[in-house]
């Protein structure tokens, strides 16, 4: 079965046949499936949740979005669920695309309207198509070149004698000199690991203009080397001033040869396998939104990490690490980013939040703010839960307050709209 499978996060697949395969459930190959739990195994082994088992047949996702290939051609396509009402599988792969650029720190000047037709498609052939785009604006503007030292045995003198191999020379091959020259060549790191990550783009690309344009670039690459060794390559991939224009591709080169990702699924079959935890893409999308819009002496920093909660025999325990924390006006303000959907008008079950999120709060409200000051904690914004349906601040104590706020994906003002309230010093919610 090579038939493409689009579903979201928390959705369930099974081998049983379906009337109809939809966002929420569909009917994957038994192959796939033995697949899926063998990969889910390996996750369990590294202390993530991929996928949990539902009954004999039945497999549930977790919160990991991307792409997964199987041995056998089984694509299942993973989005986002930032919807439940009207679920569109474009805007979800929209915004899913949006936020692995954030990721990957990708230029603006990618996303054009012609990138955008790709989000029609699938994640893997616009992850291709970014890399493509990227590599064609390095060729244009030239790779780099580098000096490799060739020490060899030849019947004429080229370069520099090696006087010392020459004079240890066995009879019979005394007409033979021993010489050292510098060639000039493409022959480095990087071009080595863009040729290689080129070359699966060519043998996994399926939409017609990355197949033309993999291959386009690659007519012109011929000669050029392949990595034996990524992980050496990217440890001496050179991130000095005259490297510069190669900084945006070496993202989406790690991407690709499944290298530095939160979770990448490599394999020995074709194709290319990806997953994301979307609590680490919301949480990089936020401090990228916020870190564009921050006043003038305002400071961001993420993961804090100088307070623990406890200590027992002079050692610290429990090390404490807030997402993000805002300096505005020389007031500290704690950001938890939380990937969960709430329910604003559901007060009978706590709108959906988590009490050990709240108890997790509290923590760094004390160890950081000394038990004064403001903490939020942030939810992505849909039908149930936006600025219009803004839920009650919650107080700890008199000085420590706690607000819930929504925060729009799709929204480019709604960080500059939180650093405004923010800064006014006015309770965020309604009371």
């Amino acid at each position: 079965m090579s038939e493409r499978i689009v579903v979201r996060e928390y959705a369930r697949l099974t081998t049983s046949p379906l009337q109809k395969n939809t966002l929420d459930e569909a009917q994957i190959s038994e192959s796939a499936f033995d697949w899926l739990c063998d990969l889910a195994a390996r996750f369990r082994s590294s202390g993530a949740a991929l996928l949990q088992m539902n009954g004999r047949r039945w497999l549930r996702l977790d919160s990991y979005v991307g792409v997964l290939e199987s041995p056998c051609g089984q694509i299942i396509e993973i989005l986002p669920k930032h919807h439940q009402i009207d679920a569109c599988e474009e805007s979800a792969r929209a915004l899913l695309c949006k936020l692995i650029a954030s990721a990957l720190d990708s230029s603006s000047r990618t996303t054009t309207e012609a990138g955008l037709q790709i989000y029609k498609t699938s994640l893997s052939e616009w992850v291709m198509r970014q890399f493509l785009l990227a590599f064609d604006h390095l060729l244009k503007r030239g790779l780099r070149f580098d000096y490799l030292r060739i020490e060899e045995e030849q019947p004429f003198l080229h370069g520099q004698l090696d006087v010392v191999r020459q004079m240890r020379q066995p009879p019979g091959r005394q007409h033979l000199f021993n010489i050292r020259h510098d060639v000039f060549l493409p022959d480095r790191p990087e071009n080595r690991l863009l040729q290689s990550a080129l070359k699966l783009v060519c043998q996994s690309a399926q939409d017609a203009e990355n197949w033309r344009l993999a291959h386009e670039l690659g007519g012109m690459l011929m000669e050029m080397p392949e990595s034996r060794d990524f992980a050496q390559d990217f440890r001496l991939w050179r991130n000095d001033r005259l490297m510069a224009h190669y900084q945006p591709l070496k993202a989406w080169c790690e991407l690709i040869l499944y290298q530095h990702m939160p979770k990448a699924v490599s394999g020995a079959f074709r194709g290319i396998s990806m997953l994301f935890a979307m609590e680490k893409l919301f949480e990089g999308y936020v401090e990228q939104q916020l870190r564009k819009v921050l006043p003038k002496g305002a400071s961001l920093r993420s993961q804090a990490r100088e307070k623990y909660l406890c200590q027992q025999d002079q050692e610290k325990i429990f090390q404490l690490r807030p997402d993000l924390m805002l300096q505005l006006d020389d007031r500290p303000i704690i950001l938890d980013t939380k990937w969960k959907l709430l329910d604003a008008g559901d007060r009978a079950h706590n709108y959906g939040l988590s009490q050990s999120d709240f108890y997790q709060l509290f923590a760094y409200g004390h160890k950081y703010l000394n038990g004064q000051g403001r903490l939020i904690l942030l939810y992505p914004s849909y039908e149930k839960f936006n600025k219009d349906t803004v839920i009650s601040d919650f107080n700890f104590n008199e000085n420590l307050n706690l607000s819930v706020l929504p925060f729009d994906l799709e929204d480019e003002k709604s960080a500059a709209s939180l650093i405004d309230r923010l800064m006014t010093g006015k309770s965020i919610g309604r009371h």
